[in-house]
């Protein structure tokens, strides 16, 4: 990987694009926290208003490698400022958004430049450091996502319930803004390589350990999802706690997440595949627990907090898609984000199946035990393919 020399410290380098995770995490968290506000503003059920959180899933899905194939020749500071912009725009509209119907459209547009911002600002953050540093540089960048979820989503919550939840976009369009402030003034201008192009990129999706490490996470990621969507549904029905606790409990996940994060990228520079194992196993005994302490507010928030420890899955895949993406790396990083979005739309439509099947949020518990289970079971096949491919090649050579 070519590393990078920017023209500012490194840790503003970091600060700058944190500051783009920080946004793109405040709005996509606050909108599942705001999820029984614009419901009842919409007129709409809370399973149908957990679309819109779909529809931005699905931006992303399809933003994230269409933008990275087609923009595989562009500096990579001027697509960052290009993606903020577009994702400025998309949170402005979410905020005047007359009916369900157009915002849904608008969450769409938001997630469009969502992966393939958190893909190039990965390789940017990656390129800044030694080899075994790259996992941590990347936590770092992702640190900002999941500040977010401390500061930023209760701040977004709060807002939206005093002053509605159209307020909660319009903060999200303004940091943005900022965001392409810093960026401008701190990020390095990443001239693509003089190989780069589309046909190169389309590559990384030949590589099975690139499929599978993504299949890892859009399915392993998806009980992450399934609960953090209607937490703010199960404290109000099923916990029967006052709105006001809502953001409280937010706040805690996010530090459960912040911590998760960089314990996962300091973890990872000893062993990827390791960490990724111990996660996914922790992650699925929090699911489970969270099934059984939705009845009490203290219960309900520790079992959120172990939820949030499992965070840190992302940047470790994404370190992993850096190793075994080959020459293809936009794409890959990039893909990435579609992965965990199509965790963000599964899980969110599975746990609604279920609270609509007449099992309870609670149940959303034992949606997030399967999925994290799936995606382990993927994450293992891939182990297991990758020793065979070593074994055949040792053989050969």
């Amino acid at each position: 990987m070519t590393k990078a020399t920017p023209s500012a410290h490194p840790a503003l380098v970091t600060l700058a694009l944190a500051m783009g995770a920080f946004a793109i995490g405040t709005t996509e968290f606050a909108a599942m926290s705001l999820l029984p506000f614009f419901a009842a503003d919409l007129h709409i059920d809370e399973p149908a208003a957990g679309h819109a959180i779909s529809a931005y899933a699905l931006g992303v899905v399809v933003g994230a490698p269409v933008i990275a194939v087609l923009a595989a020749r562009i500096a990579r500071l001027t697509l960052l400022i290009g993606l903020m912009a577009l994702f400025a725009v998309g949170n402005a509209l979410s905020a005047i958004a007359p009916s369900y119907h157009a915002l849904l459209v608008f969450r769409f547009i938001t997630g469009l430049p969502h992966g393939a911002y958190f893909g190039v600002a990965a390789l940017v953050a990656a390129a800044l450091v030694p080899d075994n540093k790259r996992a941590l540089s990347v936590a770092r960048v992702m640190t900002g996502l999941t500040v977010a979820t401390i500061i930023g989503v209760p701040m977004a919550n709060w807002l939206g319930q005093a002053f509605g939840w159209r307020t909660g976009f319009g903060l999200v369009a303004g940091l943005a803004a900022v965001t392409m402030v810093l960026v401008a003034l701190y990020a390095p201008l990443g001239e693509p390589s003089r190989d780069a192009s589309p046909l190169r990129e389309l590559g990384a999706l030949r590589r099975p350990q690139v499929l599978l490490t993504l299949l890892t996470g859009a399915i392993g990621f998806g009980g992450f999802f399934a609960v953090y969507t209607y937490i703010a549904s199960t404290l109000i029905s099923v916990t029967h706690v006052s709105e006001r606790w809502v953001p409280v409990v937010l706040a805690v996940f996010g530090v459960g997440m912040t911590i998760g994060n960089l314990v996962a990228g300091w973890a990872a520079g000893y062993s990827i595949n390791r960490t990724a194992i111990a996660i996914m196993l922790w992650t699925t005994a929090a699911l489970a627990f969270f099934t059984t302490s939705t009845d009490s507010l203290w219960t309900v928030t520790l079992a959120v907090f172990l939820i949030g420890l499992g965070g840190g899955l992302g940047a470790v895949l994404q370190t992993r898609l850096m190793d075994v993406a080959g020459d293809a790396q936009a794409l890959a990083a990039a893909a990435h984000h579609s992965a965990f979005n199509v965790a963000n739309a599964l899980g969110p439509w599975l746990g609604g199946l279920a609270v609509s099947a007449g099992y309870g949020f609670a149940s959303t518990g034992w949606i997030g035990v399967a999925l994290s289970l799936g995606g382990l079971a993927v994450f293992l096949l891939a182990l297991a393919l990758e020793r065979r491919s070593s074994k055949m090649a040792a053989r050969i050579a």
